[in-house]
């Protein structure tokens, strides 16, 4: 039975386009159901935005109407004398004081046995600095190690989670790695499959569909090269893709150059992720890096067989390659159109692979993965 806590979500943003917002709401709405008493919290508010209720059912605070500017690093004594980058780092300086204090306020309105969850590394330079006093508070990253490792993050990480009561990554795999590289507190928590279709797609269309950010860390150059590959065997498929950002202008120049421009439809940004799921045949994630990746999950859940790059451990424990989907080396555009072509080209496969994929992928219902935050909430209160 829940305690009923008070628990705060902090993330960069509560309304950013992407995987960690849509997780954020969600995750708030399960918490709620369990009777706990939520509060999300954004850093900042975001330009390109996700469509969120007008009433969620529980507060949502942005620090900062806009993205904070970054800290000024002088570059010699002449910058340092520099007045009007001296005024300007004095106010991000009392307006970030400001939006700390704010934090501080809202957790103090915590009664015991509060939690607060840090989404993202970033959020935790704020967190970090506000009065936490008397609340448990627990990190997540929702990327795998390897693509912390390559970034400005690992640092962060480093520097802001070894000293909390327990820091979450997304699979048992990089919470070992985790451990070897020196982070005592590490566990793992997958995220939840937010709900299966009652219908699966009927796997009809010849369509590929790729759902996703239109950024570098998705991987759509990569998903364009391999399509050129796929398309002159494939003439009667064509590739859908669904999502915007900001390498649109960049990516769409990529197909008209390589003579895609008939065989790819631009869908733009979608709502209707079942939708789109049902209208196509085979998934494809493209990615450079991922943490657990839900549109890959809920491809599965409406039956849709997955070709992903194996960039992740949370890529390789979602899809279990060669029974419901298939994986390519990372990277490795030639083996991503391969597993493209045998998708597309074979529909007792497709068939066979979708329908194991629906059933498996039910291994990380909400309700497991409740459960699993909920002994997590009484095993840090002890």
């Amino acid at each position: 039975m829940s305690t009923g806590r008070d628990v705060f979500i902090v993330a960069n943003s509560t309304d950013e386009l992407g995987g960690v917002t849509g997780w954020m709401h969600r995750m708030a709405h399960l918490l709620q159901e369990q009777g706990h008493r939520v509060h999300t919290v954004g850093v900042h508010a975001a330009e390109l935005t996700m469509a969120l209720p007008e009433d969620p059912g529980y507060p949502v605070t942005a620090l900062y109407p806009a993205h904070p500017p970054t800290p000024w690093t002088p570059k010699g004594v002449r910058d340092r004398l520099r007045i009007p980058a001296r005024r300007r780092e004095a106010a991000r300086v009392a307006r970030k004081r400001q939006a700390v204090e704010r934090l501080s306020e809202i957790f103090r309105a915590a009664r015991p046995g509060g939690v607060v969850i840090v989404t993202q590394v970033w959020a935790m330079e704020w967190v970090g600095e506000a009065d936490t006093d008397g609340l448990t508070v627990i990190g997540m990253s929702h990327e795998s190690y390897d693509y912390s490792r390559a970034s400005h993050r690992y640092r962060w990480i480093k520097n802001h989670y070894a000293d909390l009561e327990r820091w979450l990554v997304l699979t048992e795999e990089d919470a070992d790695t985790w451990a070897g590289d020196g982070m005592n507190n590490v566990g793992f928590m997958p995220n939840a499959l937010a709900s299966l279709p009652p219908v699966p797609s009927p796997r009809t269309g010849r369509s590929v569909a790729s759902i996703g950010r239109l950024t570098d860390q998705k991987g759509i150059d990569m998903l364009l090269d391999a399509w050129a590959l796929v398309a002159p065997e494939r003439p009667d498929w064509t590739l859908d893709v669904y999502g915007a950002g900001e390498d649109e202008a960049a990516l769409r120049a990529q197909c008209t150059g390589l003579g895609l421009d008939g065989s790819v439809r631009w869908r733009g940004r979608t709502d209707d992720v079942p939708g789109a799921l049902a209208r196509s045949s085979v998934f494809v994630q493209s990615s450079r890096g991922e943490g657990f990746p839900l549109a890959l999950m809920e491809a599965m859940a409406s039956g849709v067989p997955c070709a992903a790059f194996d960039c992740a451990p949370g890529v390789r424990e979602i899809v279990r390659d060669g029974q419901d989907g298939l994986l390519a080396p990372a990277g490795d555009i030639d083996a991503l159109a391969d597993r493209l072509l045998r998708l597309t080209g074979n529909p007792r496969m497709r068939d066979a692979m979708g329908d194991r994929a629906r059933t498996g992928v039910q291994r990380f219902s909400e309700a497991e993965i409740v459960r699993r935050w909920e002994e997590l909430f009484a095993l840090l209160e002890r």
